[in-house]
């Protein structure tokens, strides 16, 4: 195969051989060198945004880190590195056409938040690259472009870094904006790849670092973020100056590995070698258009196994309809190599394989993954049988009506429905000689992107930085682990954005030295209570508690009497109100287990929601949880409630509680101290909350609902204890009722008093179906005896006393049978007061030109409805019955003019 391997390349006029490297020692080198600047490494994030509405996926390293930048959260190390797994489908039409469009890619940065600037960002990504002990890149290969306005980055290239002027390049572009919040200008760094690579003229406008070429390969973007792009448009420097930088892992991979795409690295070269053992007839780079085939599903499955295993399934809207869409266009493309059957579930397990070092739950969750894209393809491979029938359909209409051109609606249509790649569509219409309108797919191409960017949320995809909480570093310890009442002293009042040192009535906000008020976090809402003086006087009441940027417990106050700052005060949690939503909490992990123990492992938490009064639990499944296992998942909970379980907490290192078998939430983040819940040996959960000390308290647990949220997501509903008991005794009440009526002594003996009632209603049913087919066979006689003539054409038209569209169904059939007349259109009302109309032709009328689709769309308007159907009958409905016989009349006009 060409292409394939990890070469070792000695560049022409290059001081040192270049080293040999992997995508995973190039990412792990990465990751060591900026910890070894003190740099805190964070693990990638789930590809589905957590608490992030502006964003359908992670799309960036800088995406996981708003919190930190615009001062909603202070990270315990402003120094934090990253490889971060993103996915972008704004312009896949390129992918597989470019070397370096993907779907999903990785994205190195390192991010100083309010820490080092410019100076130290510099100098380390030059050392980076070009040390031997790191990258050990060529310096001569390397260019840099600036800011023009931005003279100090280009003073430190040139006089710190040593990068030579003629190796940096001044770009009006360098300014990183995305409009209101964080911006700043940036410097990118370029990899000469050489002359070879070279596609442009010498004095082509576009050939140097930074221009639109091959030659120069951009490999790294750092963002120098010091100013607020304010509301008004003017800019103001930034309370906290940030360091914001990305690397792309595939691009650089490719430079150590000296491939001509990114396709050519060990990231891809695996699935592709694959997928051509699969095809057994087509073999990558031989073909330059079938390779488009090889790069696009070896693209697009690596999208689709991280998205599958972060929790998406593939549906018709959101991100199931990105995944939908991307099994969609491999399954395309693999067709286009020949390959007939399901194919991409087998290249799951090649991506865990390559990404394992640094993901290795990929590889572990393979076999369901794979079964997800099994489903997928075999449900897909149905539709295309509809999606070619329609083209071949477009095509004979097109030519019928003498056109050489498909519409750009229709084509669009076998895109974005069936998952036709454009260049298919093309194909299949150039063995037609015709031609797709282009503009016209575009336009719908528009329309519906459009679309998708007015259904996300119109939140600020990043907010303005404000200094004042994040500033705020009072020491503030949360005690509400052992004790619900505690002295608490007084630090911070917050009113409107500024700090006060009293306050007497209103809102507020207010940080204790310490606070037994847990703040809502993990799905938890937070204690209610009240502060109390020395007098024993309520002075505020609780009604919120958040993490303030630095961690400390900010309390929203409703306040009654003045507070003052360093006074002490007493804070007094609604005992009631936190007991019952520790008993929902310990729930939810029981719940937790209980539904991997009956559904599987592949079943993960997707959210969650514990309020005193019931629990709400979010779970990824591929289909509803049916009645029978929702009972068993009860049982076992309620079966862990009365074993009496202890629940243990247990505080210790991450590694440690992974020993443990404690279960993360992958969207979580971590800190080296954890805390680990254990009930008993059946659950051990990574969490912050507050439990029980035994299950016991939780008396009764009871499902109350089960649906589904989005693709590929259910929730339950759920309460305990005294919720649990009063629901059942709800339903109890109501069987009561029911066994009243009908007269009934013992509620055991209502499912047989059920089935009677059933059985009588089934034959009342019998009889009335017989009574009414006896009264259409009357109306039978009436109606068919009596065609009009119109022309070339018989027709029967009237209005009929039967029992809905059921029933002008078998008088039609009666008619067909019989052949009464070319044409028949029935009309009845129902006991809704609508209208129920039919349309049926002959074989001789439809030769003739009448399709009985044709005249249901004239005459449906009249009572006030529309419908459609088959040339030889066709259905309406409508809500106008003084229409009725103003359609029947427009029939037989219908008649004459044809």
């Amino acid at each position: 195969m060409a292409g394939s391997g990890v070469f070792v390349v000695f560049f022409k006029g290059e001081k040192s051989l270049m080293k040999k490297l992997t995508s995973s020692q190039v990412r792990q080198m990465y990751l060591d060198f900026f910890k070894s600047k003190g740099h805190e490494i964070m693990r990638s994030a789930s590809l589905i945004p957590h608490d992030d509405p502006t964003l359908l996926w992670i799309n960036s390293g800088v995406a996981t880190m708003k919190k930190f930048f615009d001062g909603t959260v202070v990270p315990k190390n402003p120094r934090i590195t990253s490889s971060q797994k993103s996915i972008r489908t704004n312009d896949i039409e390129n992918v597989g056409h470019t070397a370096r469009h993907h779907t999903l890619f990785e994205m190195l940065g390192n991010f100083s938040v309010g820490d080092y600037f410019k100076e130290e960002a510099i100098n380390w990504a030059w050392e980076l690259l070009t040390s031997p002990k790191w990258f050990g890149m060529d310096p001569d290969r390397l260019y840099v472009t600036v800011y023009p306005k931005d003279t100090e980055a280009k003073r430190i290239w040139h006089d710190e870094a040593g990068v030579p002027e003629n190796h940096i390049y001044e770009v009006e572009d360098n300014f990183w904006d995305i409009g209101e919040g964080p911006s700043g200008p940036d410097s990118e760094i370029f990899y000469d790849r050489g002359q070879e690579f070279n596609n442009l003229a010498a004095d082509d406008p576009e050939n140097y670092p930074g221009g639109e070429n091959e030659r120069y390969l951009e490999i790294w973007n750092i963002v120098f973020s010091e100013f607020n792009h304010k509301p008004d448009g003017t800019y103001e420097p930034l309370p906290h100056k940030n360091i914001d930088t990305g690397m792309g892992l595939e691009r650089v991979v490719s430079v150590f590995q000296h491939a001509k795409t990114n396709f050519e690295t060990d990231l891809f070269l695996p699935i592709i070698e694959k997928t051509e053992e699969i095809s057994q007839v087509d073999h990558y780079g031989e073909n330059e258009e079938k390779d488009v085939a090889f790069k696009v599903i070896a693209d697009h499955i690596r999208a689709v196994t991280f998205a599958i295993g972060d929790g998406a399934l593939p549906s018709n809207d959101g991100r199931g309809y990105v995944i939908r869409r991307l099994i969609r266009r491999a399954v395309m493309y693999g067709q286009k190599l020949g390959i007939k059957q399901a194919f991409l579930y087998r290249l799951v397990p090649i991506v865990g394989e390559i990404m394992k070092a640094y993901y290795p739950e990929v590889l572990e969750q393979a076999d369901y993954i794979a079964k997800v894209v099994h489903l997928e393809e075999d449900r897909f491979n149905e539709t295309l049988k509809d999606g070619l029938q329609l083209l071949n359909e477009t095509i004979k209409q097109a030519k019928k009506a003498r056109q050489h051109q498909l519409a750009g609606k229709a084509v669009f249509k076998l895109y974005d429905t069936y998952g036709f790649p454009l260049e298919l569509t093309k194909e299949i219409a150039a063995e037609e000689k015709m031609t797709v309108d282009q503009v016209g797919f575009d336009q719908e191409m528009q329309q519906q992107k459009q679309r998708a960017r007015a259904a996300r949320s119109n939140a600020k995809s990043m907010g303005v930085q404000k200094s004042l909480l994040t500033d705020l570093k009072t020491p503030s310890k949360y005690i509400g682990y052992e004790r619900l009442q505690a002295i608490g002293v007084l630090k911070n009042i917050v009113i409107a954005e500024k700090q006060v040192n009293q306050v007497s009535q209103g809102i507020a906000k207010v940080i204790f030295d310490q606070t037994p008020f847990y703040a809502e976090m993990g799905g938890q809402v937070a204690d209610q209570g009240v502060i109390k003086n020395n007098d024993d006087q309520v002075v505020a009441e609780v009604t919120d508690v958040q993490h303030a940027p630095n961690g400390q417990n900010l309390h929203t106050i409703k306040v009654l009497r003045t507070m003052k700052i360093n006074e002490s005060f007493s804070l007094e949690v609604d005992q009631e109100f936190h007991a019952k939503v520790r008993k929902n909490h310990t729930a939810t992990h029981l719940l937790d287990q209980a539904l991997r123990d009956v559904l599987g492992n592949h079943t993960h938490q997707a959210g969650s929601l514990v309020e005193p009064t019931y629990l709400r639990f979010d779970f990824t499944n591929l289909a509803s949880v049916t009645p029978q296992e929702l009972a068993r998942v009860e049982k076992i909970v309620n079966e862990k409630i009365w074993q009496a379980l202890p629940v243990q907490t247990v505080v210790t290192d991450i590694e440690s509680a992974k020993k443990m078998g404690a279960i993360a939430l992958f969207a979580e983040k971590y800190g080296k101290v954890v805390r680990v819940v254990k009930i008993g040996d059946y659950s051990t959960e990574f969490c912050g909350g507050n439990h029980v000390e035994n299950t016991s308290e939780l008396g009764l647990f009871k499902i109350i609902s089960e649906s589904g949220v989005g693709a590929g997501v259910r929730r339950i509903e759920a309460v305990t204890s005294k919720e649990a008991f009063s629901y059942l005794e709800k339903r109890n009440q109501l069987l009561q009722k029911v066994a009243q009526q009908l007269k009934i002594t013992q509620l055991k003996e209502l499912p047989h008093r059920v089935s009677q009632l059933e059985e009588q209603i089934r034959q009342l049913k019998q009889q009335t179906a017989k009574l009414e087919g006896k009264l259409a066979q009357q109306q039978t006689s009436k109606i068919f005896t009596h065609p009009q003539k119109i022309g070339q054409y018989t027709l029967i038209a009237s209005q009929v006393k039967v029992n809905g569209m059921q029933q002008l169904r078998q008088l039609a059939d009666q008619w067909k049978a019989k052949k009464f007349s070319d044409v028949l259109v029935l009309a009845t009302t129902t006991a809704e007061s609508k209208v129920n109309l039919i349309v049926a032709a002959s074989p001789n009328a439809i030769k003739n030109g009448i399709k009985a689709g044709d005249v249901i769309k004239q005459i449906a308007p009249l009572v006030g409805g529309g419908g459609g159907g088959r040339p030889d009958f066709a259905q309406a409905g409508g809500k106008n019955t003084a229409g009725i016989q103003a359609a029947l009349a427009a029939a037989g006009k219908c008649l004459e003019n044809n």
